[in-house]
């Protein structure tokens, strides 16, 4: 693939300027690569409807083709160019939850191009919540292919210069909107079998889901690189810094102390060490020569989201070759959070008993 020289369009995030918009969606419809906001993460947009496009997208970010896109839409009227015997409860969740960060996987349409998913009888579609993403869309008049704007395996891209780290030259165009407001990726709901699954927690907590569907089960299956993936976000290595990452998790005292311990210990090695922490336990590890990126209170869960990627790129870009970080527990957003963090560490978990 011959590279090119990557434009950068800085667009307003709330009312994105008619002209910026009509020339990514003309470079969309050529089948160029377009990376834009949403409201999770940056995406790296083609034409959902192109197999040449799609294909520029895996060669760009070094996706496997066994990973799948989401495609993503500006209107329900859009679903039936993706999907077939799309059910009622698709179209439920719909009216209820988009625009919104709910992917749904449904059965693919003929007219979609089987590398948009992984080869499967499926297709995962979404309605982004983002004035910049829904007038690409409209304006290129096609359902767009959008994985994360980052080389495959980094931490997610929540702002322009991210994307920028990793894909400039490798892409044409970024419609840089600002930082992105909630910082994880979508929910991923797989709703082809007989029972609604959650394939990957996200912006949607699975409490919200469970208020609308009482039976949802939660997928916890881990794939190998080989394997055809129904969703995004199923391997075991994703998410991840350069940086070893190490999840604890149990009764926060001890965890606390296990963490302060590893780190001395990794320091009196001579190594470099990062820590992700929330703010109200920063001063325990204040008096450390360690690099401390704070999240957010421990309260405030979608700040710690919002944050969390961009901790992992900054702990790198300051030469840590490991990072310390906490589970925040599994309600709301924490089980989004936890799996990021969960696949960063690729699986890297200290359970410290109280």
């Amino acid at each position: 693939m011959n590279w090119t020289h990557t434009r950068r369009l800085r667009v307003d995030p709330n009312h994105p300027e008619p002209d910026l918009i009509a020339t990514a969606a003309h470079a969309v419809r050529e089948g160029r690569l377009v990376a834009f906001p949403t409201e999770t993460v940056y995406g790296l947009g083609a034409n959902a409807l192109d197999q040449h496009a799609i294909a520029r997208i895996f060669v760009a970010k070094g996706r496997p083709a066994t990973d799948p896109l989401i495609a993503h839409i500006a209107s329900l009227d859009q679903l039936p160019d993706l999907a077939l015997d799309i059910p009622q409860l698709a179209i439920d969740l719909g009216k209820r939850l988009w625009p919104g960060p709910l992917t749904l996987v449904l059965k693919r349409h003929p007219r979609v191009p089987a590398n948009l998913s992984a080869g499967r009888d499926t297709v995962a579609a979404r309605m982004p919540d983002h004035p910049v993403a829904t007038a690409l869309i409209q304006s290129a008049g096609t359902p767009i292919a959008a994985p994360s704007a980052n080389l495959f395996t980094h931490p997610s891209p929540t702002t322009a210069e991210h994307v920028l780290h990793d894909l400039n030259g490798r892409i044409d165009l970024i419609l840089d909107g600002g930082p992105t407001h909630i910082g994880v990726e979508s929910t991923v709901l797989d709703l082809t079998g007989s029972v609604p699954t959650v394939l990957r927690p996200g912006g949607v907590p699975l409490e919200t889901l469970r208020e609308l569907i009482p039976t949802v089960a939660v997928a916890h299956r881990i794939l190998s690189a080989d394997e055809s993936a129904a969703s995004p976000g199923q391997l075991l290595k994703h998410y991840s810094p350069s940086a070893q990452v190490i999840l604890f998790t149990g009764p926060v005292a001890p965890v606390l102390n296990r963490m302060r311990d590893t780190a001395q210990q990794l320091l009196a090695a001579g190594k470099a060490v990062g820590i992700l922490t929330v703010d109200d336990e920063r001063d325990h590890f204040a008096d450390l020569p360690a690099h401390l990126f704070p999240l957010g209170p421990l309260s405030d869960l979608p700040a710690i989201a919002r944050h969390l990627f961009t901790g992992l790129r900054e702990l790198d870009s300051r030469g840590v070759s490991v990072i310390l970080v906490r589970d925040v527990g599994h309600e709301g957003l924490g089980l989004a959070i936890w799996d990021r963090l969960f696949r960063a560490a690729e699986g890297r978990v200290i359970d410290v008993g109280a």
